[in-house]
C-alpha cells in the first residue's frame, strides 16, 4: 500500500464535582495520508456521560491542500439510531450538499452555496479537531483568528440529525508546550477555540476548548481540556505512524 497510516485511541474523562477523573467515554482513529496529499480520516466515537449515550461514526475526505471533500456520519443515541448523512463540496461550483435520513425528519436533500472559501467540515471528533489547526500559520507566532466550518450538526456533542450548519469560531496560536500523556511525552502546539459569537454554536455557547497536538503536520490531539458547563478532558491513550 502507498498510503501513510496513523491511528490511535483517546480517552474521555470528566471534571465535573464527584466525578473527578472518571472515563465518560473514548474515541478510536485512522488517518490515511495519500500521495496526492489528500487525507481520509475514520474516527468512532463513544459518549456515556452525560445521558442520552452518543455512538458516532465518521469517514471525512479532504483533499490535497486540505481541501474539504466529503463526509459521511452516522449517529445512534441512546442505543437508538438517530440519523446518518453525507455531506458534499464541489469546489467546481462552490455549494455544500447534504442527503441526510432520520426517523425523526425523514428523507432531507439539501444544498446551498458556500459563499466563498471555508477551512473545514466539522466532524465531531476530537481528533478532528485537532487536525483542523493544520489551517493555522503558526509561522506568526501566537494569534487569532476566524475558523469557518460547515457541520452536520451545531449541537455541542452532536446528537442532531445530519443537517447543513455553518458555525464560525475562534481559533487562537498559543504557543509552543511538552505535553505528557498516557501514549508518551509529546513536543506539542497549544491551541484554542473561543466562541465568542453573539449566538453561540448551536445557539449556545461553547466554553473554551484547549487542545495540545503533536508539532508536526500531523496535528494529532495529545490532550484538550474545556470546563464551563462541560468540565471535559481528553488524552491520547495510544498512537501508531
Amino acid at each position: 500500500m502507498k498510503h501513510r497510516t496513523v491511528a490511535g485511541t483517546i480517552r474521555y474523562t470528566s471534571m465535573k464535582p464527584g466525578k473527578e477523573g472518571q472515563e465518560r467515554g473514548r474515541e478510536s482513529f485512522r488517518f490515511t495520508h495519500h500521495e496526492d496529499g489528500s487525507v481520509i480520516l475514520r474516527a468512532s466515537c463513544e459518549i456515556e456521560e452525560p445521558d442520552p449515550t452518543v455512538l458516532r461514526d465518521v469517514i471525512y475526505h479532504l483533499g490535497p491542500g486540505m481541501m474539504p471533500l466529503n463526509l459521511h456520519v452516522h449517529l445512534t443515541i441512546g442505543d437508538a439510531y438517530l440519523g446518518s448523512g453525507w455531506m458534499r463540496h464541489d469546489p467546481a461550483t462552490g455549494r455544500v450538499e447534504c442527503e441526510s435520513e432520520s426517523p425523526s425528519l425523514g428523507r432531507i436533500s439539501q444544498s446551498r452555496p458556500t459563499e466563498g472559501p471555508f477551512d473545514a467540515f466539522g466532524t465531531h471528533p476530537v481528533v478532528g479537531d485537532g487536525y483542523l489547526t493544520r489551517a493555522m500559520d503558526v509561522s506568526r507566532g501566537p494569534h487569532r483568528r476566524l475558523m469557518r466550518v460547515f457541520l452536520p450538526s451545531p449541537d455541542h456533542r452532536g446528537a442532531t440529525p445530519p443537517l447543513i450548519a455553518e458555525v464560525k469560531i475562534n481559533l487562537e496560536y498559543v504557543g509552543e508546550a511538552e505535553k505528557t500523556v498516557a501514549a508518551g511525552t509529546f513536543k506539542c502546539r497549544h491551541f484554542r477555540f473561543v466562541d465568542d459569537s453573539t449566538d453561540g454554536m448551536g445557539g449556545k455557547t461553547h466554553p473554551d476548548y484547549d487542545i495540545w497536538v503533536t508539532a508536526d503536520d500531523d496535528c494529532i490531539l495529545v490532550y484538550g481540556s474545556i470546563d464551563g458547563y462541560m468540565m471535559n478532558r481528553y488524552e491520547l491513550l495510544e498512537l501508531s505512524r
